[in-house]
């Protein structure tokens, strides 16, 4: 591992680090804020998975999480949304390729020797975080925004026992019936719908739902509500009587000025959990 960058951060310190990956296979890069706490022995950690054309670096700048993670006494982990380098596929447009990995593991080609993101966060990563840094992996959380929020849902939902809370923003709610799903998963899952089914979090909440609070926040202007579908996943935690909150809030949008509105709310919800266990 390669240690890029260490900044002090609310009485903690934020630290951007690469490390070389067997299941991308390529250079991977993320983002860890330790708490004071860290100092004196392994803390909680929360993930948070960034969307479409982000890096490691949007929510860990942009999104205000250090401040409210510091008050909790708790890690953040701001994982990459793609492998990265010369010699990784890639497309033109914006929504497929680098930066929209999409949390799955391809099995089409190009795409299929470096985007095995769902292996990278469900085991390659989790296991670097703790060999290597006072993270209590007994206690892990996740959330995420857009792409990254589909991403949580994922991971939370087909890992039961790992996340003791699950939260997100504005998140991809159906990709499987969606514009930003169906070409996705067709490019790196191929065109048998089935092994899409289980990258769809409205019909993984129809299906088993979550074993834990779980919390939705969705602005009412966002620009692209129609593909993320909000409406579907709402009724399928409806139906399923799904503990949590889904939350429709008035005026906000898709961006990140969004997403810091409500950080101090999902830090605080996460912490609830986190400590409880």
């Amino acid at each position: 591992m390669q240690t890029l960058s260490s900044n002090a951060s609310f009485g903690g310190i934020q630290h951007v680090i690469q490390h070389p990956s067997t299941s991308c296979n390529c250079d991977m890069t993320f983002g860890l804020f330790l708490p004071e706490e860290a100092r004196d022995g392994p803390v909680p950690v929360l993930w948070f998975l960034a969307g479409l054309t982000c890096t490691h670096e949007n929510a860990m700048t942009k999104a205000g999480a250090q401040a409210w993670a510091a008050e909790q006494g708790i890690a953040l982990v701001f994982p990459d949304t793609s492998p990265r380098g010369d010699s990784v596929a890639d497309d033109d447009a914006y929504d497929l390729g680098k930066g929209a990995g999409f949390y799955v593991d391809a099995t089409q080609e190009p795409w299929a020797a470096n985007f095995q993101m769902w292996q990278y966060l469900s085991q390659e990563l989790p296991d670097l975080l703790a060999a290597h840094f006072p993270l209590d992996m007994a206690r892990q959380a996740i959330t995420g925004h857009s792409m990254g929020g589909h991403g949580a849902l994922t991971l939370a939902m087909r890992l039961p026992g790992r996340f003791a809370s699950v939260s997100a923003f504005a998140p991809i709610a159906h990709p499987t019936a969606s514009d930003w799903g169906r070409k996705q998963l067709t490019a790196y899952l191929g065109t048998n719908e089935a092994s899409w089914q289980p990258h769809d979090a409205t019909l993984l909440m129809r299906e088993a739902g979550f074993d834990g609070p779980v919390l939705i926040d969705q602005g009412t202007d966002d620009q692209f509500l129609d593909l993320l579908m909000p409406e579907a996943l709402s009724e399928a935690m409806a139906k399923r009587r799904q503990p949590g909150s889904f939350r429709m809030q008035p005026g906000y949008d898709h961006s990140y000025f969004f997403i810091a509105s409500f950080m101090e709310e999902h830090v605080n919800f996460h912490a609830d959990a986190l400590w409880s266990i």
